[in-house]
């Protein structure tokens, strides 16, 4: 049975892929000013020619990684729109401060509308132009990623005032999940296939991973998004937001960090305590779905959002639990892939014009018909279908699998 839905998944997830891909090589790329469109309605018409910086190192990063890993999309226009893609990076997304930081938003011919007081654009600016430096041999772009990789670490560990926070007398310190995530997340890219990198992050990597454990809360029964610098429960509606979303996704940052590592420990607390319970706790028992926030004091989210569901949190529990199947072959994370998988193709999937809706109602209707906007673009979804063909096709060639039936 495992083998016949391994299958099943490998053949629909790969047309899946090649239908998501073909939908942004279509209608997403700026032929006059390179870069990509990510405002696009239902049928791909541009609704929206701003350009967000941390969309556009996403979608440089798939096209590089597609073209680098996945035979069939060896494809000279992927490389070349890739490319296209990283010299409006280059070009354009850095802001004359005196930080150097990324702008958030440019026009659709590269000036600056907003900048941000976080390292989000700056991180997918590093995971996009690494990746191009892959994928097209030109070391160029891998230095301008090491160079602001530099610049993110000092941020987040020695100098946040850099970023433009002002320290104010109420603020209170603290730790959000999505920094030590992001910092892992490159600290994977940037060390591939790379033994002096791996070296030169290796206590990066340990401290990221450390950061993220803290957020495991309430002894044990909780990934809150937030804690304080001390790892410590924060009071109020910040300190008990839960996002099932984050921490799965997170789950599998770790997993990958534990796997190198050839961490047992964090292996088992990376699929215990970052995928299994957040989803189990986040999984909406009446519709279905993952919720996009919780309270773990079940008392009313103030995110206008909450109880929608979302695209991301189930592209990436996709992604954690067949990842954590591969690896443990406990058949428990099989069958909440295929458990995801399903409501995820059921819902977010448009088999009309291509590529998924990214919002619905709690109930699962569309609530957006848009496909990308300033937070959607190509980068979720099929990185979590590439991922996850590339999960089952290794396990269709092991031989230990040929018994599963």
């Amino acid at each position: 049975m495992e083998l016949r839905l391994l299958q099943s998944w490998h053949e629909r997830i790969s047309q899946e892929l090649d239908t998501v891909v073909d939908f942004w090589l279509q209608h997403s790329h700026d032929e006059e000013y390179g870069g990509f469109f990510t405002c696009l309605g239902q049928d791909g018409k541009v609704y929206d020619d701003l350009k967000y910086v941390w969309l556009q190192g996403r979608q440089v990063w798939m096209y590089s990684r597609l073209y680098r890993k996945v035979p069939r999309f060896r494809r000279p226009e992927l490389l070349q729109a890739a490319r296209a893609g990283g010299e409006f990076l280059l070009e354009h997304a850095r802001v004359a401060t005196p930080a150097q930081k990324c702008a958030f938003v440019l026009t659709r011919d590269g000036r600056p509308v907003k900048i941000q007081r976080t390292i989000f654009s700056e991180c997918f600016y590093v995971l996009g132009l690494d990746e191009l430096g892959r994928a097209t041999g030109e070391p160029r772009y891998q230095r301008e990623a090491l160079t602001m990789m530099e610049a993110i670490v000092r941020w987040v560990r020695e100098d946040p005032s850099e970023l433009g926070r002002p320290l104010l007398a109420g603020m209170i310190p603290h730790d959000s999940m999505a920094v030590p995530m992001m910092l892992l997340n490159l600290v994977d890219q940037l060390s591939e296939g790379d033994v002096e990198a791996a070296s030169r992050f290796s206590e990066l990597g340990n401290w990221s991973a450390q950061r993220i454990l803290m957020h495991v809360q309430r002894n044990g029964a909780a990934v809150l998004e937030n804690v304080s610098e001390e790892g410590k429960e924060l009071p109020g509606c910040m300190g008990r937001q839960q996002n099932p979303g984050h921490a799965i996704e997170a789950g599998w940052f770790l997993f990958r960090y534990a796997q190198r590592q050839h961490d047992p420990t964090l292996l088992a607390q990376a699929v215990e305590k970052f995928m299994k319970q957040p989803f189990h706790s986040g999984w909406d028992p009446e519709h279905g779905g993952l919720f996009a926030f919780q309270d773990i004091d079940e008392l009313c989210p103030t995110q206008l959002e909450w109880k929608m569901k979302l695209w991301w949190p189930h592209t990436e529990a996709m992604i954690a639990f067949l990842m954590a199947f591969a690896e443990t072959r406990d058949c428990q994370l099989l069958e909440l892939f295929d458990q995801v998988a399903k409501y995820t193709f059921a819902k977010f999937s448009d088999p009309e014009t291509g590529e998924w809706f990214g919002y619905l109602t709690q109930e699962g209707k569309v609530a957006l018909s848009i496909k990308g906007g300033p937070f959607k673009g190509c980068f979720h979804v099929p990185r979590a279908l590439y991922m996850c063909e590339e999960i089952l096709e290794l396990l269709k060639k092991e031989t230990k699998f040929t018994n599963l039936e």
